[in-house]
C-alpha cells in the first residue's frame, strides 16, 4: 500500500496563513485532534471550562504563531509533535486568563465539549496519566474516524444496510447477534454473511493502516505505531 501523505499535507496547508485553504485545513485538524488534547488538558487538573478555553487557545496558537509551518514530517510522529506542543503551551500559558480573550479575536471552533467531557469521564476509570490518556483518546478518535470512512465507502456502494447490520461483528458489540441471525435479517446465506464480515474486517484493517501511515514519518513506523496505539487502548 502506498505511503499516505495526506495528513502531513493537511498540516502544511494549515501552516500557510491568509488563505481559505489554511482555514479549512486548520478546522479539519482541530476536529480530528480536539478530543485527545482536551482530555490531556483536563487530566492536568483544569476544570471543563478552563480545559475548553485552553484547548481552543492552543489550536488558535497553531495558526496564529505559524507553529504548524515548523512541523517536520521527517522528525517523527504527528501525535508526538502535537502533544509536545500542547505541553509547551500549557507551561507558557499556565498563569494567564484565557476566558477573557477566548479565541484571540478569531471565531471559536465549533466543538462538542459535552461529548469530549463525557469521553474524558469514562476514561478516568482507567486511572491514566495525562500522556497515556491523550494517547488513548487519540486512538479512540482515530478508530472512530476509520469506521466512519469505511461506512462512507459502503454507503457509496449502496451497501449501507449490509454495513449497519454486520458492523457489530467488527466492533464486537454485544447486540450483534449471530451470523445466522444476520443472514436471516439480510436475506442472505450464512456463507455469504461470513464472506461479507471477512471483507469488512479486511477493509477496516487496511483503512486503519492508511490512517496511521498519514501521521508517521516513514512506512517503517506504521506497524509500530499501530501496535502501540492498540496496546494503549487495550491497557486498563
Amino acid at each position: 500500500m502506498p505511503f499516505a501523505t495526506t495528513q502531513w499535507s493537511l498540516i502544511l496547508a494549515a501552516g500557510q496563513r491568509g488563505s481559505a485553504e489554511a482555514e479549512a485545513a486548520l478546522e479539519r485538524l482541530c476536529s480530528l485532534y480536539w478530543v485527545p488534547v482536551f482530555a490531556f488538558v483536563r487530566r492536568q487538573g483544569h476544570s471543563v471550562e478552563e480545559a475548553e478555553d485552553l484547548t481552543q487557545a492552543f489550536f488558535m496558537r497553531l495558526i496564529e504563531k505559524e507553529v504548524l509551518s515548523e512541523a517536520d514530517r521527517s522528525r517523527g510522529r504527528f501525535r508526538t509533535f502535537l502533544l509536545t506542543g500542547c505541553q509547551n503551551f500549557l507551561a507558557n500559558e499556565r498563569d494567564r486568563t484565557f476566558a477573557a480573550k477566548r479565541g484571540g479575536g478569531r471565531t471559536p471552533l465549533s466543538i462538542d465539549v459535552s461529548a469530549a467531557e463525557a469521553r474524558y469521564q469514562r476514561a478516568l476509570a482507567h486511572d491514566e496519566t495525562p500522556e497515556r490518556l491523550y494517547d488513548r483518546q487519540w486512538c479512540l478518535t482515530l478508530l472512530a474516524r476509520v469506521l466512519d470512512d469505511v461506512r462512507d465507502e459502503y454507503v457509496a456502494q449502496g451497501k449501507e444496510r449490509l454495513f449497519e447490520r454486520i458492523r457489530g461483528f467488527l466492533t464486537m458489540d454485544d447486540d450483534a447477534g449471530s451470523q445466522a441471525e444476520a443472514a436471516h435479517d439480510l436475506d442472505m446465506t450464512i456463507a455469504a454473511v461470513k464472506v461479507a464480515v471477512h471483507r469488512l474486517r479486511k477493509r477496516y484493517r487496511n483503512a486503519l493502516r492508511e490512517h496511521v501511515s498519514a501521521t508517521v514519518a516513514s512506512p517503517d513506523e506504521i506497524e509500530d505505531e499501530r501496535r502501540y496505539l492498540l496496546k494503549t487502548l487495550a491497557r486498563v
